[in-house]
């Protein structure tokens, strides 16, 4: 059925336009031909911003889980298989195979073919699938900016959510940090709650402004709302409550952040109320997973194929602000254990490439640098390592994964203690790796 899967998604591929204007026509022309799928969805908490969308998402549904709620999910992209963008939540699940299948080939259908780009094809899929299943909730997660994505088809959504903000897509977005946050304000809607991440002053600006302009309820980290890690526990703390709970079972202090945004977005939508219901919150904090981000890898074939004891982390992240979320993390293990340090980093040619690598100078040993088999986007081993050396860090390339690993797995058998590997720079290099290793998202 993948190979049918495949061929519709490359029929779709076919009618992406020449060139992409920015406007919600197409996507509006096709939902009405599908019968306004988006006025028959179940309230929406609607996740726009540039790092963390996903770990804020499923930190939402898992608390949503614990509460007993069902909840759809749409997120992008996937790392190993299309169907990871749709999980419905009864079953709960990814989509199967022959559901995805016979509703992209409706759509495909209704489009009859006129332009569309993928995005917008993919996602009225999504949202017919999820008129089409019941479900509490349903969790969408913006693709790329907020005005003009796809996603912004929802007139009302129970609650807004805005992680932080920062430059990404910059070929797209632009590099002007105001005019990328009145990209991200566009999810904003009249009446409807807004909760953000901290973020900087520039940027809180642009949001305020626009939540006050549609009299939407504006609350923001740092300010109405806080989390932070306090003596092995994870405390959030609002106008009405103070909560002690136990730390995410997802690493880094970011992860704290984005629990913190999904509770306070809970609260805004009047899901979390009541303080009793904060021992099914801490059950979602501990159960909580989001693959490429800080996963460790426990178990599979890259993890046997190291000697004893090495530790391997992967993490999609690509751009400067999710590089530093990384960086801190990795040199808080090596406070509590001190080990060689070594990054495989593959990464796209639109990223900001020294100012990703810049977070790792003092930390990474060195950088061993692969091509991305599953893009024509990557940027080339060895040109990648000449920007690497020029951050000060040291750099070699590879013509593919398995020789720098293999690099590594020779280094570390000569009696000193195992290295700690971290596979980052893109969401294809994560796919690829937690494809070979054996362990999918699930």
């Amino acid at each position: 059925m993948q190979s049918t899967l495949q061929g519709l998604l490359d029929q779709f591929m076919a009618l992406h336009p020449s060139e992409i204007d920015l406007s919600l026509e197409r996507m509006q022309r096709l939902l009405r031909d599908l019968g306004e799928p988006q006025r028959k969805l179940p309230p929406v908490i609607h996740v726009a911003g540039t790092n963390g969308k996903g770990s804020t998402s499923a930190f939402l549904r898992s608390a949503l889980r614990a509460l007993g709620k069902s909840a759809h999910v749409y997120s992008s992209p996937h790392l190993c298989r299309f169907n990871e963008r749709i999980r419905l939540g009864q079953p709960d699940g990814f989509v199967g195979d022959g559901a995805l299948i016979d509703a992209l080939t409706h759509v495909l259908a209704v489009n009859a073919g006129q332009e569309i780009t993928f995005f917008e094809a993919t996602t009225a899929t999504a949202l017919w699938l999820f008129a089409q299943n019941p479900a509490d909730y349903l969790i969408l997660e913006v693709g790329l900016g907020g005005l003009y994505d796809a996603t912004n088809v929802i007139d009302a959504p129970l609650v807004s959510v805005i992680t932080p903000i920062s430059r990404d897509h910059e070929n797209f977005l632009g590099s002007d940090l105001a005019g990328i946050a009145a990209e991200k304000a566009g999810i904003i809607k009249a009446g409807c709650p807004v909760v953000s991440a901290q973020q900087t002053e520039e940027v809180e600006k642009v949001l305020h402004r626009q939540a006050a302009k549609l009299k939407a309820p504006f609350t923001v980290f740092g300010q109405d709302f806080a989390a932070m890690r306090q003596d092995g526990r994870f405390v959030f703390e609002d106008q009405n409550a103070l909560l002690d709970l136990k730390l995410p079972r997802m690493s880094g202090q970011h992860q704290i952040e984005n629990a913190g945004l999904a509770i306070a977005a809970l609260r805004a939508g009047g899901l979390l109320q009541n303080t009793d219901h904060f021992t099914e919150v801490d059950h979602a904090l501990t159960t909580t997973r989001w693959p490429a981000r800080l996963q460790r890898l426990g178990e599979g074939a890259l993890v046997d194929d190291l000697p004893l004891r090495s530790e391997i982390w992967v993490d999609g992240g690509h751009n400067p602000d999710a590089a530093r979320a990384i960086s801190t993390f990795l040199a808080e293990l090596n406070d509590s254990e001190e080990r060689e340090t070594y990054l495989i980093c593959g990464m796209m040619n639109s990223k900001d490439l020294e100012g990703y690598f810049r977070n790792f100078v003092g930390l990474a040993s060195e950088v061993l640098c692969v091509p991305l088999t599953t893009t024509p986007h990557g940027v080339e081993p060895e040109e990648l390592a000449k920007t690497v050396t020029t951050t000060g860090l040291c750099a070699s390339h590879y013509a593919d994964f398995e020789s720098a690993l293999s690099t590594l797995r020779g280094r570390s058998l000569d009696g000193a203690q195992p290295p700690r590997i971290l596979i980052t720079g893109s969401l294809y290099l994560a796919g690829e790796v937690l494809e070979r290793n054996g362990t999918p998202p699930t």
